[in-house]
């Protein structure tokens, strides 16, 4: 190889050595000049569920609930049930003092006695007439009062069977039993009460299902049908989600508030809901999964809705397509401009200028 050859390559490795320790201080000098970015300033988009509907507001009530009431005046002589007790169907819950009725019954079944007794004689009074007729021994006439007699007696019979019937329906009544199986929320009476017909004096609720009493605005009815799933929170349950679904709309909307009136069906499996708690959520009416941001991460001011997205260290401006969106969480779908793994600015970091560069400080960075 010639000298100069030498020199050629000795000036084109010092040119290398130089573009080399140029790029270096480059990235050096950019990496000190980034914009420290806080994880809670970003995210990561990824693919998942979004769901989304009108919202809702309303309160828990058992599905199939009964207040047991007082059917006869009389004292309250025992109970044999406490609120939150569980009963089955037929259960005795209190005993009624049945003296007075117990009275009535043996009244009654001494008539009803009486009254067959008096049917059968004149039962036998037709009979025997209707004979002597055919015998010609007597008057027609007796015939006939024969068979008024008879008629008479029959009536007896029936009055004072239907006396005796109600007289043991009201002994019956004395005796205060659960409607169908479920749990004790009430008991207003106590021993030695007197009530009336109309006195409460249980309460029982079947907790194996609930229903969600909710209203929801009159605009949003296009969105709803019967059968769609509802998704919810209870107040006292901290975060934890509830569902269930549409079972019955309102026809009519509330006149001054304008809202509808829905129910929904929610199974209770464990009895974990109890009735009256208040409770908030959505309708889903739409259910989809594509990529999702939330919606402070969005500017919606421009002509198209445009996201900070974080490419090779800088920031850079990116215009997408937006779905449905969740309110409840609130989140948005993306159609497009952002696939799973980009990571976008939210919050105050938005601001920054498209090729800025930035870096993601780790969560302990900032602690001392």
């Amino acid at each position: 190889m010639t000298p100069r050859s030498y020199i050629f390559g000795a000036a084109l490795l010092l040119i290398a050595a130089g573009c080399s320790r140029g790029d270096a201080a480059a990235d050096t000098m950019q990496a000190d000049n980034a914009v420290m970015v806080g994880p809670e300033n970003v995210i990561v988009v990824s693919a998942r569920e979004i769901r989304s509907g009108p919202v809702l507001s309303g309160a828990i009530e058992a599905e199939r609930a009964a207040t047991v009431r007082a059917e006869i005046s009389a004292s309250v002589m025992q109970t044999y049930a406490e609120p939150g007790q569980r009963v089955v169907a037929g259960a005795l819950l209190a005993r009624l003092d049945d003296s007075a009725v117990r009275d009535q019954v043996l009244s009654a079944r001494a008539g009803l006695s009486t009254a067959e007794s008096a049917n059968e004689i004149a039962k036998r009074e037709l009979e025997r007439a209707e004979a002597l007729v055919k015998a010609g021994a007597i008057a027609e006439r007796e015939l006939e009062r024969a068979r008024n007699g008879a008629s008479a007696a029959q009536a007896q019979l029936a009055n004072t069977r239907a006396m005796y019937t109600s007289a043991q329906n009201q002994l019956r009544k004395t005796r205060i039993t659960a409607p169908f199986s479920g749990v004790v929320s009430a008991r207003p009476a106590n021993a030695g009460d007197v009530v009336s017909p109309g006195t409460a004096l249980f309460t029982i609720v079947d907790p194996s299902t609930m229903r969600l009493e909710a209203s929801v605005p009159a605009q949003a009815l296009s969105a709803i049908r019967v059968g769609l799933p509802v998704e919810f929170t209870v107040a006292g349950y901290d975060a934890r989600r509830f569902t269930g679904r549409v079972t019955r709309i309102n026809p009519t909307a509330d006149a001054v508030t304008r809202q509808v009136r829905i129910i929904a069906t929610i199974p209770n499996a464990g009895a974990a809901l109890v009735g009256g708690l208040f409770a908030e959520g959505r309708i889903a009416s739409e259910t989809r999964t594509a990529p999702v941001v939330p919606e402070s991460a969005v500017d919606v001011r421009g002509l198209r809705p445009t996201v900070m997205r974080i490419r090779n260290g800088q920031v850079e401006r990116v215009e997408v397509e937006l779905g449905i969106e969740d309110r409840q969480t609130e989140m948005v779908e993306v159609r497009s401009g952002l696939t799973p793994g980009d990571t976008v600015l939210l919050g105050t970091a938005r601001g920054l200028t498209p090729g800025t560069p930035v870096r993601v400080s780790a969560p302990n960075d900032n602690k001392d």
